[in-house]
């Protein structure tokens, strides 16, 4: 069955998101939610279509406190996804309607929309945590998504403050999930290590060698290191090279 018609019936509640009455927000959220979890699948335009909704929604959204949790609410609206084709659809829509969106942005809005970006990367990551990092497909899938718009190397549409942002976030929403460091770095940090090899864009370049070079990042290569005994306590890492962050200014 399409959803299309049930998207168009959402815009009610989508539009109730944005009053500046809690429990009137409260009661949207739990709609969109219901709404969200059904098994049917949806097809990539009624998330276009539901993300048009939710981006005004955000455009509309005034009070600082206000829009940091509506921003909050928003990326969990992925835990209502029921199956997991529906969850990475909602997610390949959001990234989709920020590149769409990015340009039309005025300065006074913003924050708000870098918020939710930071939120949604969070969000990304998060997903992929809570299944287990060894589940290869999803991973691939979730990062995929990132690949194929914010961080997509050659795509002209995609506004390059977008991928400025994302590339600036990317460690920061990453050390919140991972705070065990379990994650497989190597494997996290691919989209950004193609964008900084086929980006033709010399600041992109820039900025993705700047973020591959957080110290940050040693910590999970270390504790890999530690647990197979490869590194000595005193920072052996520094005279070590087996390629596992090509790239790295170490």
């Amino acid at each position: 069955m399409a959803a299309t018609a049930e998207t168009q019936s959402s815009s009610p509640f989508v539009k109730q998101l944005a009053s500046s009455d809690r429990r009137t927000r409260d009661r949207a959220l739990g709609s969109l939610r219901t709404y969200l979890r059904r098994a049917a699948p949806f097809s990539s335009l009624d998330f276009l279509k539901l993300w048009k909704g939710l981006f005004y929604c955000m455009w509309m959204q005034d009070k600082p406190r206000n829009q940091q949790r509506l921003a909050r609410d928003l990326a969990d609206l992925v835990d209502a996804l029921s199956t997991r084709d529906n969850m990475l659809g909602f997610l390949d829509g959001f990234w989709k309607t920020m590149a769409r969106e990015w340009g039309n942005i005025d300065a006074l809005r913003m924050d708000k929309y870098l918020y939710l970006v930071r939120c949604y990367v969070n969000k990304g990551f998060e997903k992929v945590a809570r299944n287990g990092w060894e589940d290869e497909e999803l991973r691939d899938e979730v990062l995929g998504i990132l690949e194929g718009t914010p961080l997509h190397a050659r795509d002209y549409k995609i506004p390059n403050g977008l991928r400025y942002h994302v590339i600036d976030i990317y460690v920061d929403e990453l050390d919140k999930v991972d705070t065990d460091r379990t994650a497989p770095v190597e494997a996290l940090m691919r989209p950004m290590r193609k964008l900084g090899k086929e980006s033709p864009a010399k600041t992109v370049r820039s900025k993705v060698k700047e973020a591959l070079d957080d110290e940050r990042l040693s910590d999970w290569k270390g504790e890999r290191e530690d647990e197979t005994g490869s590194q000595a306590e005193d920072g052996g890492e520094e005279s070590e090279d087996n390629g596992e962050f090509g790239g790295f200014d170490d």
